[in-house]
């Protein structure tokens, strides 16, 4: 297949798709962990180690897997990490202990870091710089239709089935999306759609890119930021489930419903609309890209604090829904923007290193957090100790915002112009 006769529309929905299963085996263990919690008979701080390990291998993994994009067919290295992370989902299944779950976790991670980067550098290839907001922001509602199908079918399948079935008809399932990558996608010339003599530039050594990115404190500030958000994104797709199951008396199969559906009308609708206002005064301004996540996470926080307290399930299903459209609304913008801050030729080593940050800390550190803390407030709080673990970490999407503010006054110094 010739490189220009892959339509972007294609690419980008093929490139969706799997990036709804890279989210539904990520985030299925959520609702997944209330049965294993059961059957492993283990703490919320135990559980949380789920977190810390798929955290870890994903960061550490996902810059080499993005520097052999950057030289290497991007179209190949997705297609095998999507067939990696959805046979290793299957494996979850199999498992006879923790220890072999979260071993099995481990290679989902390791999968799933060699999925994202390289998709993000491919888009960008395919669609000029006026437009990559919405690819992007296209690209990225696999986060909430992933996590809400995940919420879904995970609670469902768990329920009529059994949690260990669920893994292996979730991870099967995945495996049609690798082949629809390697024959329905061909790889694009690299910076096709950027200045001319830029574009042909080839990737400079690792150690050019890490100086690069070390002096742009863009990068800095927006990498952290979202680290910052997803400290909450991470733990609260993890433990929400499990706080509506015991705070709100939910069943699996309701907690699938109720919850999936916050996400997947919440989130999407915060994705599009992100990515869309990003394209609208972006390329004008690109102090745009930062300064709408700043705001909209400043409503994100109190928005989440009320639906905790909510005095039933519709107020909360509403305030949990517009947090939610509040909390995603940063994708297209803010991944866009570390697209422009850098060459093309280093756009996949940018984003595995914006990756790294973002999912060490919130991966990593979030899910442990909530759950730490959850023990650790069990004598004041009892059975709502979840409930106030999470108003607390609250508190980091105002972090997040007060980043991306300060981002806003650095972006047009340090846009990419070639």
């Amino acid at each position: 297949m010739n490189p220009r006769t892959s339509r972007g529309g294609t690419v980008l929905t093929v490139l969706l798709l799997a990036y709804i299963f890279n989210f539904i085996d990520r985030n299925v263990i959520g609702v997944l962990a209330v049965p294993i919690r059961k059957e492993f008979g283990l703490s919320d701080t135990a559980l949380s180690q789920l977190g810390i390990v798929f955290g870890l291998f994903y960061a550490v993994i996902a810059i080499p897997i993005a520097r052999l994009a950057d030289t290497r067919s991007r179209v190949n290295i997705i297609a095998a990490s999507v067939a990696l992370w959805s046979l290793f989902t299957a494996a979850c299944g199999l498992v006879g202990s923790y220890g072999q779950l979260v071993a099995a976790r481990m290679g989902v991670a390791i999968g799933e870091a060699g999925g994202i980067a390289p998709s993000y550098a491919l888009i960008s290839d395919y669609f000029p710089k006026e437009k990559r907001g919405r690819a992007l922001a296209f690209f990225s509602l696999g986060i909430p239709l992933g996590s809400a199908l995940g919420v879904f079918f995970g609670g469902w399948l768990a329920s009529h089935l059994s949690w260990r079935s669920a893994f292996l008809i979730i991870g099967l399932v995945g495996l049609p999306p690798a082949l629809a990558i390697k024959l329905l996608i061909a790889e694009p010339p690299r910076g096709q759609f950027d200045t001319p003599g830029v574009a042909a530039q080839p990737s400079p050594p690792l150690g050019v890119v890490a100086r690069t990115l070390a002096a742009n404190p863009s990068f800095w500030l927006l990498s952290f930021g979202a680290a910052s958000g997803s400290i909450l994104g991470y733990g609260l797709i993890f433990w929400l489930p499990s706080f509506f199951n015991r705070s709100f008396g939910l069943s699996l199969g309701e907690v699938g419903w109720f919850y999936g559906s916050i996400v997947l009308v919440g989130g999407g609708a915060g994705t599009w609309l992100g990515g869309w206002i990003a394209d609208r005064i972006g390329p004008a301004r690109p102090a745009g890209y930062a300064l709408i996540p700043a705001f909209c996470f400043l409503g994100t926080a109190p928005a989440f604090a009320l639906g905790l307290f909510a005095p039933n399930l519709w107020a909360a299903w509403l305030l949990f829904a517009i947090g939610q459209m509040l909390a995603l609304a940063w994708l297209g913008p803010v991944i866009s923007a570390v697209q422009h801050i850098v060459p093309p030729s280093m756009r996949a080593t940018a984003s595995a290193s914006f990756l790294f940050i973002n999912n060490l800390i919130g991966i990593a550190f979030g899910i442990y957090f909530l759950g730490w803390l959850s023990d650790r407030m069990k004598a004041a709080h009892g059975t709502d100790s979840l409930q106030y673990s999470i108003l607390y970490g609250l508190v980091f999407y105002l972090l997040s915002s007060g980043l991306y503010f300060l981002a806003a006054r650095r972006l047009e110094r340090d846009w990419y112009r070639g």
